[in-house]
């Protein structure tokens, strides 16, 4: 189970505290309740009117987050936070150099298809949503890695949908979990005896989503020990089996440490105790399968900004990143 200090808070209160609320993302034009930027939506306004702000009848009686108004500040801003990553990824049994970006945004997200909302509507959930990707290079060929989670931001539930892809030369995945009676999962590959399957698992902590969690409140975090289905992109890379793991979660002050013994692997984040809880570093300990030695994989942070990076797709915006060292 979580571990917070958790307690109800009423559609009144909720109303109060959340009035003010800017959620921001990428977004399709033809939308007149946002604002545009050269086609692209920067960002959409959640006005005080609007029941986005209040959870529906039926979850009156689940456990909600107050947002102080320094979170507020912080994230619905109009822009998203953009951290880079030097990384040195384990793959094949040696080190590979890449680069690594965690971006959180808020947005809105449709409950019922679960996916990113256009419009302001009464039914929409406010979200933090991580995308993180990988880029590094084995012999002669790329990877490429990407994870997204959809976090609700105001209820204390499981994300919404997470999902995984990854391309290489050999081919692409792709894996999502969809958060409703229970995960619902589809995974697709080009691997014989993984490709199209589609099934549905309880319910239990997503070690993807404990990223997003953590950057609302380190002290939300499940510790102890605890069921996970590890990250999609361990999965995936690993040819593990999607399902819950046993693991041994620690929190101290700067650091949130996930071990699994069955899988043999840990994981570190290493994060600022301070709001807004920025991650510094994160590094992953896994077992080759071929050789049987523990090969480590390491992202130390580079740079961060705030940037409504959407609006940002001239050759002369790629100025930004050489900021992040991306280039």
């Amino acid at each position: 189970m979580l571990r917070s200090n958790n307690f109800l808070i009423s559609k009144s209160v909720l109303s109060l505290v959340l009035a003010s609320s800017v959620l921001v993302s990428c977004q399709q034009s033809k939308n007149t309740d946002v604002t545009s930027v050269d086609g692209d939506i920067a960002f959409a306004k959640a006005e005080s009117s609007s029941s986005t702000l209040l959870p529906p009848d039926n979850k009156v009686n689940k456990e909600y987050r107050s947002l102080s108004q320094e979170w507020q500040d912080y994230w619905y801003a109009g822009k998203a936070e953009i951290t880079s990553y030097k990384l040195e990824q384990s793959r094949y049994g040696e080190a590979r150099d890449g680069t690594a970006v965690l971006i959180f945004v808020t947005e809105d997200f449709l409950p019922d298809e679960q996916v990113k909302a256009n419009r302001q509507n009464t039914t929409n959930i406010p979200v933090l949503k991580l995308n993180a990707t990988k880029k590094f290079i084995t012999g002669i060929y790329p990877y490429s890695v990407m994870n997204s989670t959809f976090y609700p931001v105001k209820e204390k539930d499981h994300a919404i949908k997470v999902s995984q892809s990854m391309q290489e030369w050999c081919g692409h995945i792709y894996t999502q979990i969809n958060n409703r009676a229970q995960f619902e999962v589809m995974s697709h590959s080009y691997f014989e005896g993984a490709s199209d399957k589609e099934f549905e698992l309880p319910k239990t902590i997503l070690e993807n989503e404990l990223w997003t969690q953590l950057r609302m409140d380190p002290a939300e975090l499940p510790t102890g020990t605890i069921e996970v289905i590890p990250s999609l992109e361990f999965i995936r890379m690993n040819h593990a089996k999607v399902k819950a793991y046993k693991a041994q979660a620690t929190l101290t002050e700067n650091t949130y440490t996930l071990t699994y013994p069955e899988l043999e692997r840990s994981l570190v984040i290493t994060y600022n105790p301070s709001f807004p809880f920025e991650i510094e570093k994160f590094e992953e300990t896994t077992k080759n399968r071929r050789s049987g030695k523990l090969m480590k994989s390491t992202a130390t942070k580079i740079k961060t900004i705030k940037n409504a990076y959407w609006g940002k797709n001239s050759n002369a915006d790629q100025e930004i990143r050489k900021e992040l060292g991306l280039q």
